[in-house]
């Protein structure tokens, strides 16, 4: 079969810049994966997916990105839906063209797979995806380990990992189309992944237990309990979301701030209110995502 990718243009759809760097790596190294990467940028295991009425997907994520990010001088601008649209399209007109999802056991991988599933999908027999979920590859130092995320993955294993392709089959469109489906109804603030194709939806403040279990009724930089908490736990949502929660806290007079929370984290302080204690014995139940 991957005789036949070298007479093909292939778009590897992959999620986030520190993915797309070993991939474009791979793609440029081998002859059988020729084509071009496609960054998403946006994480859709956090914020909503359902947008109002005459309203673009790509305005409802870029609100939403803005809302988490007060103080950015440049406002956000999302257009992943931009770049699926304009594969979609190359894929109508040119039967050579084809689509593989690269996909790790992660959230956002998995949100990322089943959000371009309806537009690809409609390209019967071009469109693939590329699990590594569980298997094993080979570090700089060549000891096994098994990734969570193809950023972690080196270039000459992701060339390994081409052999991996395999066509999305009509059950699978039609499950786990009616899989999303399902998560766009439930909108929740946060998704997360349990294993295998499965989501499960949470509220936005399910991670305020594990940054609160790193505030005490000492101020400290904001941007010290978010580090704390994403080297303890290795939240998937990443810094800008869990400063956003912060800020929410202070709002809703779980912290108290000294500072300007509008600002970068690094410029504002956070504590708990008065004598109250901490809410993390919630922080170290809390699982990490599986």
């Amino acid at each position: 079969m991957l005789r036949l990718f070298l007479q093909l243009m292939i778009y590897h759809f992959v999620v986030g810049d520190f993915a797309g760097e070993p991939l474009r790596e791979a793609v440029s190294a081998e002859a059988s994966m020729q084509g071009e990467v496609v960054v998403l940028r946006d994480i859709l295991h956090v914020g909503p997916l359902r947008k109002e009425e005459g309203q673009s997907f790509s305005e409802l994520r870029s609100a939403f990105w803005n809302t988490l990010l007060p103080g950015e001088k440049t406002p956000i601008v999302v257009d992943d839906m931009e770049k699926l649209l304009e594969v979609s399209a190359a894929m109508y007109k040119d039967e050579n063209v084809v689509a593989w999802v690269w996909m790790a056991p992660a959230a956002a991988d998995l949100c990322a797979y089943f959000w371009v599933l309806p537009y690809l999908s409609k390209h019967k027999g071009r469109f693939y995806v590329v699990n590594i979920a569980g298997l094993p590859f080979l570090d700089s130092d060549g000891k096994v380990h098994y990734p969570k995320n193809i950023s972690q993955i080196l270039p000459k294993e992701l060339v390994k990992a081409r052999r991996l392709a395999r066509q999305v089959t009509p059950a699978e469109i039609e499950m786990d189309g009616d899989e999303w489906q399902r998560i766009l109804m439930e909108d929740a603030g946060v998704r997360l992944h349990e294993g295998g194709k499965k989501i499960t939806s949470a509220s936005a403040d399910y991670y305020d237990s594990q940054l609160l279990g790193f505030c005490t009724q000492q101020f400290q930089k904001a941007s010290k309990v978010i580090r704390q908490t994403l080297s303890k736990f290795s939240t998937p949502t990443g810094d800008v979301f869990l400063a956003w929660r912060l800020r929410e806290m202070i709002r809703e007079g779980r912290l108290q701030v000294q500072g300007d929370p509008a600002k970068a984290p690094n410029e504002f302080d956070v504590k708990l209110p008065g004598d109250a204690a901490p809410e993390h014995q919630g922080s170290t139940e809390i699982q990490d995502e599986k």
